[in-house]
């Protein structure tokens, strides 16, 4: 499964690269305010993000209609050869989608929450569908379930291109979890979820052990 980070903040962008474990990025309206984003900049913040990042870097479109979604969609693809334009599932964005593929440029369709989505954003041709798993569990339904039947019901078929599914959402480590052993192709997390994957008390007691062991070594 490859880690994409789910964030605006270019400082988590470097340090999740210079661990060589970041395939990609995605971004949304709101991650992009929370970093004290302006309009004049987003341009400008999306291609410093694919100069750090290897891989796609999903930037959200915010129109309404299939024609404003392509027009917006082609002008931020023409930002990096990496911008891959995510699109929300809706009757507009799945017109908008068809329309930006035959153009050639990548869309990935977010806010998807059922198999019937997930199978017309393929259809429509979508690169990657964004399944959310952690609001589902907002209001009280399991989204893990629900990422299950995504993947088991696109892998039924051949769409004509390839489409990757990324868990969307993550809210922990257990999410990434059973993402992984569905098959996700990918997950999108937080930072602070992707320090969690890393981290674990063993891991913490047994290099703890090893230093002091190291200690006496140096000084016997």
């Amino acid at each position: 499964m490859k880690f994409f980070l789910d964030t605006a903040n270019i400082a988590e962008i470097e340090e999740a690269a210079s661990w060589g474990v970041l395939a990609g990025v995605t971004t949304n309206p709101s991650l992009y305010a929370r970093e004290g984003g302006n309009l004049a900049d987003f341009h400008d913040h999306i291609v410093r993000i694919c100069e750090i990042a290897d891989g796609p870097v999903s930037a959200e479109t915010v129109t309404l209609t299939r024609d404003e979604i392509v027009a917006e969609g082609v002008e931020l693809a023409a930002l990096h050869e990496n911008v891959v334009v995510k699109v929300p599932t809706m009757p507009e964005g799945l017109a908008a989608t068809r329309m930006l593929a035959e153009k050639g440029i990548r869309v990935n369709m977010t806010l998807c929450f059922t198999v019937p989505q997930a199978l017309l954003a393929a259809r429509s041709g979508a690169a990657y569908v964004s399944p959310f798993i952690g609001r589902f569990d907002d209001i009280s339904e399991d989204g893990i379930e629900h990422l299950g039947s995504v993947i088991a019901a696109l892998s039924n078929y051949d769409f004509g291109h390839d489409v990757e599914v990324i868990a969307a959402s993550v809210r922990h480590p257990q999410h990434v979890v059973a993402s992984a052993l569905l098959g996700a192709d990918i997950a999108t997390v937080p930072f602070g979820v992707l320090e969690k994957c890393v981290k674990h008390p063993l891991t913490d007691r047994g290099l703890e052990a090893f230093l002091a062991d190291w200690e006496k070594v140096k000084n016997s």
